[in-house]
């Protein structure tokens, strides 16, 4: 999402009322295991780990990015620069594609894995926000609390998730990681992350980093906030990070205790 101002920036959190009205649902903190470095310049969109790399999209117009990037190091290994009126968004890897979203353009691309060569471009109705997978389709944000569930292999909508937290419906849904049955979404402007369930949408825990960074050392703090989700599946690792932000952080939930 792009630049905005605090006036916005509350008038977005009053909208997520649904976060801060939960009452019956975990909450999950979280100890930080390790921290690596991150490109204080990836204005971070998407992000997944695979096979040993972190790969990332980055946003704004004219700046916005695919790339791979290794983990210890933060150092991009290769990159793709997106047309100067692309704003990137999600990326998700399906087989040897991986697929990425653009905000308001309507317009998608689909990629090499290997290369990042362009291979062709797809249409979708209103915003892009972020990707995700399971087994067998892609799960998309576009900023409501309406999840779409796409065939991987026309991108095309085969049906549709409502995300509520306590009858609520939740909005400001953005980067999305599928972590062990759950799907994780960045509630964006906030600290936290919401766990919700693909079959019935309702947010089943909430994560909150709230103290992960202090985005106010960060030139502009009212934008660069948490946003970025990986997960390992194999070492069963969590990656968490923010846009602009000078580190990525591996953690480990930690439940707290009920009220």
């Amino acid at each position: 999402m792009p630049r905005w101002s605090i006036r916005l920036l509350a008038f977005a959190l009053l909208a997520g009322s649904a976060v801060a009205h939960a009452t019956d649902i975990p909450v999950y903190g979280y100890q930080v295991l390790r921290a690596y470095p991150h490109d204080t310049g990836a204005y971070t969109e998407g992000l997944f780990y695979k096979d040993g790399y972190l790969y990332e999209s980055t946003g704004q117009v004219g700046q916005s990015s695919v790339r791979k990037v290794a983990l210890e190091t933060g150092d991009v290994v290769q990159r793709h620069r997106l047309p100067k009126q692309y704003f990137g968004e999600g990326i998700v890897a399906w087989k040897d594609r991986l697929v990425q979203l653009t905000w308001q353009s309507g317009t998608g691309f689909v990629y090499d894995l290997a290369s990042f060569t362009p291979q062709r471009s797809f249409s979708y109705e209103g915003e892009g926000w972020a990707l995700t997978r399971d087994d067998t389709h892609l799960y998309m944000s576009d900023g409501t609390p309406v999840l779409r569930v796409l065939d991987p292999e026309t991108l095309q909508v085969v049906r549709r998730i409502t995300v509520t937290a306590d009858g609520a419906p939740v909005t400001h849904l953005n980067e999305l990681e599928w972590v062990d049955g759950e799907i994780y979404a960045n509630v964006w402007l906030t600290d936290r992350i919401a766990r919700i369930d693909p079959a019935s949408g309702h947010v089943v825990g909430w994560v909150d980093l709230a103290g992960l960074f202090d985005i106010n050392q960060l030139p502009n703090p009212g934008d660069d906030v948490l946003n970025g989700i990986a997960w390992d599946a194999e070492h069963k690792r969590l990656f968490v990070t923010g846009k602009c932000w000078p580190q990525l952080f591996e953690i480990k939930l930690v439940k707290r205790p009920a009220r």
